[in-house]
Parts: C-alpha cells; sequence; structure tokens
C-alpha cells in the first residue's frame, strides 16, 4: 500500500459548500462565491479532475448549482461543518486499487460536534462506491501531509493532543500512522498556527511540494504572531532530513479584531490547477509567484479566501481527493 501525494492524479475531489446560516452568521454568500470559484477552477472546464461539490440538502445544492459550472457535479449529504478534508476518508492505493481509511472523527477535540459529520465519511465512500477500511481512532486529514514516498509530516500539538486519543503516546500513534497510511518516516512538527481552532493542523504550517521537500513560511514582519512557530517548524523539519523551502507568510491578519489562521499553505493542488489561498495581504501575489516556482507543470492562480477564513479554514480544508489508481 501508499499514500500518493496531493500533487499525484485524481479522479475526483470533494468539496463541502457552506450553507448553514447558524455556522455562517456573517458571509455566507460570500463563502458560498469563493467555494464555487475553488470548484470551478479546480474543474477547469472540465479538464481537470471530476469536481463533487457537497451540499447539505436541496436548498444548498440550487444556491450551488447557480453559481457554478455545468462541469461541476452536485450531490446532497447531509453534514454539519464543510471540512471534508478532516471528515471524509483519506485514500491510500495497492495492487488492488484504493482504499479508504475512515478514521473517528470527534469535531476537532470536541470544540464543534455537529450531527453528520461522523458518518460522512462512510456515506461519501458508499455513494461512490469506494472501499473503506474504519480506523477506530481519531485523525483528522488536514492534520498530516505526505510526499508519496514515505514520508509523513505532522504536528504533536493536534495528533498527540489528549482531547483526541486520550491514553496514545508518540510511539503508538506513529505505529498507528504507519499501519493506516503506509509511510515510514514522521516529521514531528511542534504546534500549529496561532488562533487555529483544529489545534495545528499542518496544512496550515508546512506542506510537501515534492518528495522530501517541504514547504514552511517565513515571517517578515515583526509582528507576525507565527514568527516563532515558522522557525520552529523549519528547523525540526530540517533536522528530520527534509529539505526545507521557505514561502511568504500571510502575516498578521484579523477578522473582526480577533487573530486568525491566514496561510498560503491552504493551497490545493488539483490535476491541473494549484489554487493559492488570498486574504488581501501584502504577500499574496509573492506566494503565488512562489509557489508557481514549485509546480511548474500547474497553473497556479490565486483565489479571495477571506470569507472562508470567516468558518476558520481554507480550500485545502474543504476538499478533500480522490487519487486515479490506472
Amino acid at each position: 500500500m501508499r499514500w500518493p501525494a496531493e500533487w499525484e492524479p485524481h479522479q475526483a475531489v470533494w468539496i463541502g459548500f457552506p450553507g448553514d446560516p447558524a455556522e455562517w452568521p456573517a458571509g455566507r454568500e460570500a463563502a458560498q462565491r469563493e467555494v464555487a470559484a475553488f470548484a470551478d477552477a479546480i474543474a477547469d472546464d472540465g479538464a481537470g479532475e471530476a469536481v463533487v461539490l457537497v451540499c447539505r440538502d436541496a436548498a444548498d445544492q440550487d444556491i450551488a448549482r447557480s453559481l457554478v459550472q455545468p462541469c461541476v457535479n452536485l450531490v446532497v449529504e447531509p453534514f454539519g461543518d464543510i471540512w471534508l478534508r478532516d471528515s471524509a476518508p483519506v485514500f491510500v492505493a495497492g495492487p488492488s486499487g484504493l482504499d479508504g481509511r475512515n478514521f473517528r472523527f470527534n469535531g476537532w477535540g470536541g470544540k464543534y460536534e455537529m450531527a453528520g459529520d461522523q458518518d460522512i465519511g462512510q456515506r461519501l465512500a458508499q455513494r461512490f462506491d469506494l472501499p473503506v477500511s474504519e480506523q477506530d481512532w481519531i485523525l483528522e486529514g488536514g492534520a498530516i501531509d505526505g510526499d508519496g514516498a514515505g514520508r509523513l509530516i505532522t504536528t504533536a500539538q493536534c495528533v498527540l493532543n489528549p482531547n483526541r486519543n486520550d491514553g496514545l503516546d508518540r510511539e503508538q500513534v506513529a505505529g498507528r500512522l504507519r499501519d493506516a497510511l503506509a509511510v515510514q518516516d514522521i516529521c514531528w512538527l511542534g504546534d500549529g498556527l496561532a488562533a487555529d481552532h483544529t489545534d495545528g493542523h499542518v496544512d496550515n504550517l508546512a506542506r510537501f511540494v515534492a518528495p522530501n521537500r517541504v514547504a514552511i513560511p517565513q515571517a517578515d514582519n515583526a509582528d507576525d504572531p507565527n514568527e516563532a512557530i515558522f522557525d520552529d517548524a523549519a528547523a525540526r523539519a530540517a533536522a528530520s532530513g527534509l529539505q526545507v523551502v521557505r514561502l511568504p507568510s500571510a502575516g498578521r491578519y484579523e477578522v473582526d479584531g480577533d487573530i486568525a489562521p491566514a496561510s498560503y499553505m491552504n493551497f490545493y493542488i488539483g490535476n491541473r490547477v494549484v489554487a493559492v489561498p488570498q486574504y488581501g495581504a501584502a504577500n499574496d501575489a509573492k506566494a503565488v509567484d512562489q509557489i508557481s516556482a514549485l509546480f511548474p507543470d500547474h497553473k497556479v492562480i490565486g483565489l479571495s479566501s477571506q470569507a472562508l477564513l470567516r468558518g476558520g479554514g481554507s480550500f485545502h480544508c474543504i476538499s478533500q481527493q480522490i487519487p486515479q489508481t490506472d
């Protein structure tokens, strides 16, 4: 078995569509437009992977249909929150095809437990006739990243947090990661971004961009709340033998006066397009340019994610890819 890297070919991607007014008391329509623009970009006029927007009900589906191109597929499957990276299965591949690892989900350590999120992964897999293996422990897809060659990177703040798998120590969790995802080398970072309600998901901090090569932001302003976190992550990654490339930070970013976990690392790598979050920040264009250099065979574009960030995440958080096995 092998856990394919995100830059390897996909047959499809699931994307959560925001609709619940209780979850989006401000900016819901703007978030819907941002997700629609993301879905259209990844579908790339039908030339990219099959894009499936997952809507919680028929009313949301009607809204989504009015916003996206005809080549974007829509399904209705009830869920609580849109962050399918965390509640949908993580797919590994082997000689007999795909096998989804469906981990338990407890609302990011019990903070946001909502009806439908515990079994949305199982229902989506069943709907698309994809095999899944149930994993009897808690793990979110945004907490891990892999390079397709047996390496995994994660943060201790999240994966070893007692609000996930209390009673499991680092070696036990590492053993489960190796067994479930067919990885050999695990790089443990420390903390994730400040004010990240996921307890520090790695997909906001460090992302593989090639085998053994990881991208991590670098602060260029003294008021960046994550400067020490970025530098610590880069030092740990280098010490573990990974090649580290530093990319721009979104800097200090606030929503309604509070620090928010804005990060260009929450990009999504599609078959043809890489979508990079944009926040109206000084480094938006620089981030797109530097990520473009890392993916010369892709069209790298910046898309607004300011409304999505009100919900706590961005494009990588709302998506889960299904690898191509042929």
